[in-house]
């Protein structure tokens, strides 16, 4: 399940459940409206909720890194569960995108407050 609030300038989207074929196509439809019809500085994932993310998962949030980078906006993480923590390392996402403890310590930190 994906769902998409404001905080700030930040677009705050909450992932519970699986991030698989069909949680990657949510997330896109509900995701890239909100984003083009805000003025968003940054996305925020909040990932406590996930209890598993495969390939197609991992590419959907890169896709929407990639989004926010061409409009000059951040991307950042929370609440990685500690048993995902390796598959982003081995993807690369933790490399691109900072992960902080809370959403508003990815505010005040990664938005600069």
């Amino acid at each position: 399940m994906v769902e998409c609030h404001w905080q700030d300038r930040a677009l705050v989207v909450r992932l519970r459940g699986e991030l698989d074929i069909g949680g990657a196509q949510e997330l896109r439809a509900v995701v890239d409206p909100a984003w083009e019809n805000g003025e968003a500085l940054a996305m925020i994932f909040d990932l406590s909720g996930l209890t598993f993310i495969d390939s197609s998962g991992l590419g959907a949030i890169l896709g929407r890194y990639r989004r926010v980078a061409e409009s000059g906006g951040r991307t950042m993480l929370v609440g990685l569960p500690e048993g995902m923590r390796r598959q982003l390392e081995m993807a690369g996402l933790l490399r691109l995108l900072p992960l902080f403890e809370s959403c508003e310590a990815a505010l005040a930190e990664g938005m600069g407050k």
